[in-house]
């Protein structure tokens, strides 16, 4: 991997940390409404994944969407306007935290409903399908997702019809404040799969060149025509399951454990030790984030709330 990438992958990982940081004050201050979804600790699937897409792939999630959304390149000024529920926001100020989408990039949001969106993307995998291209369909979801109907029904539909879908499982061990092991039949996400015929496979979720390198191959397979894919990524959500969740249900050793192989850590030591880049520059790709996340949140406060009249616009779409 090259130098420039590898930085890249770093400043991206550092700016959806501070972002969700820098939320988290601006939520307890009472500027950001509704629920907040932190994606603090799991920083390396969205940027891991959404590296190994081709221009025209797709990509849909759940609520915890701030990531995916900085991802794909959405800008931090009109991602955390739309946090504050601004006119300037990137889904004008109507998504707020769990509903941003950005359609000039492909990513079609966030999405409050756990498992809902995952019929969504069979539909966007059959608009692909149908028009004949080699696009796919990323499709982000929690591990509470996959005891829902919606992911049985998509799966189901998509291993039939071989939709160019590669379904993501982002098991950080909790749906809400309930363990994987006490929720599901199974531990191991990766084996509902077989039942759809696929070969599900569990990556290191904190290890972005793992990520990169599983849906890479994934995505290929797809490509290759050999049906949808599935992947279950291990990884771990430092905060609570939204901020309102006083944590009771994990201790803090088990935090502190999960800690030590902390998706940036992974690659700040791998670029240190392998001598891509010093100290020095990722200090400075430090500084830049936190003033790009200054000028963002200036740029939010500023922005103007939605004119009352934009309650009736965007119900339906002009045809």
């Amino acid at each position: 991997m090259d130098k420039s990438t590898l930085l890249e992958w770093y400043r991206q990982m550092v700016l959806i940390r501070r972002f969700e940081q820098k939320s988290a004050e601006l939520y307890q201050l009472g500027k950001i409404g509704g629920f907040l979804h932190l994606y603090i600790g799991q920083e390396a699937i969205a940027v891991g994944s959404i590296a190994a897409r081709q221009a025209g792939d797709h990509v849909i999630t759940a609520y915890r969407d701030h990531g995916h959304a900085l991802a794909v390149g959405s800008e931090t000024k009109y991602v955390m306007a739309e946090m504050l529920g601004k006119s300037t926001g990137v889904s004008q100020g109507k998504g707020g935290s769990m509903h941003l989408a950005d359609v000039s990039r492909n990513f079609w949001g966030g999405h409050a409903v756990v498992g809902a969106h995952l019929s969504l993307a069979a539909g966007l995998g059959l608009s692909e399908q149908y028009k004949g291209t080699d696009n796919a369909v990323l499709c982000y979801f929690g591990d509470g997702a996959t005891n829902i109907g919606y992911f049985h029904e998509s799966l189901n539909l998509s291993g039939v019809w071989d939709l160019p879908v590669l379904w993501i499982c982002e098991n950080n061990q909790y749906g809400m404040g309930t363990a994987v092991d006490r929720a599901s039949a199974v531990s191991a996400i990766m084996q509902k799969a077989t039942a759809y015929g696929m070969d599900g496979k569990q990556v290191d979720g904190m290890n972005v060149f793992k990520v990169y390198e599983a849906v890479g191959e994934a995505l290929q397979a797809i490509r290759d025509g050999k049906g949808p894919q599935f992947l279950e990524m291990i990884t771990y959500r430092y905060e609570g399951h939204s901020m309102g969740d006083p944590l009771r249900y994990r201790t803090k050793d088990e935090v502190e454990k999960w800690r030590e192989d902390d998706a940036i850590g992974i690659l700040e030591r791998h670029i240190l030790e392998n001598k891509v880049a010093g100290k020095d520059a990722l200090d400075a790709i430090d500084k830049a984030v936190e003033q790009e996340l200054e000028t963002a949140v200036q740029f939010a406060e500023e922005s103007p709330l939605p004119a009352a009249a934009e309650l009736f616009t965007d119900i339906y779409v002009d045809l």
